[in-house]
């Protein structure tokens, strides 16, 4: 469950034309919007004053929106330009049929897996603003564990460690599959030999030093 306090609570509809009538959208972009989104409602709204934190931070105000969609392989840039030009950060809860699947903009856009929405979760932990954000990044863009628990890494310097091991897990599984379709032992050798690299150096990502 999405576990914020009810002192944040908005609940506020907010029509999709204020959306994307005031993005800098193509056309293609803005009819996807149209033909994908179905509404917008601002969940939560995260401040300092609300969350009764007192230390200050840079960030001012951070939003919880749901968007409820009408078809679940939605383009992503929808989400990407609501967040690029929005003065708050945004958090995105997406919806559809009963799945959802949380999103969150930091330099590029991370979503998580669509599951069944009951099972979405996400909670506040941080002094100020800045740290309350930066977990929520954490909790959405890091599914290795291990890089969960190295607290000498900066955000950034987590979601690039992220960012390689999914590139190194999707080579593994392309190589892996080639190598098996190979008939010349030569070439399968030479697969072979890629696959081990590509393992090592996603357990050297994984497990290296903190």
């Amino acid at each position: 469950m999405i576990d914020f306090p009810e002192s944040t609570a908005v609940h506020r509809r907010i029509p999709k034309e204020a959306f994307y009538k005031h993005l800098p959208l193509t056309a293609a972009l803005k009819a996807k919007f149209v033909s994908d989104v179905d509404r917008i409602v601002v969940e939560n709204s995260l401040t300092k004053r609300n969350l009764n934190l007192a230390k200050d931070s840079e960030i001012k105000e951070i939003m919880l929106l749901s968007i409820t969609l009408k078809k679940q392989n939605f383009d992503g840039k929808i989400v990407e330009a609501i967040a690029r030009q929005n003065p708050h950060k945004l958090i995105f809860l997406l919806e559809y049929e009963g799945e959802g699947q949380l999103a969150i903009y930091h330099s590029k856009l991370y979503r998580t897996e669509w599951i069944k929405k009951n099972g979405l979760k996400l909670t506040l932990s941080g002094n100020t603003l800045d740290e309350i954000w930066d977990d929520l990044v954490r909790q959405i863009a890091i599914s290795s564990e291990t890089l969960l628990h190295r607290p000498n890494q900066t955000i950034d310097e987590q979601l690039t460690a992220q960012d390689e091991i999914n590139r190194l897990n999707k080579l593994i599984q392309k190589t892996e599959r080639a190598t098996w379709k190979e008939q010349q032992p030569k070439k399968r050798f030479e697969l072979y030999t890629k696959l081990q690299e590509y393992k090592k150096q996603l357990e050297e990502t994984t497990h290296g030093e903190n």
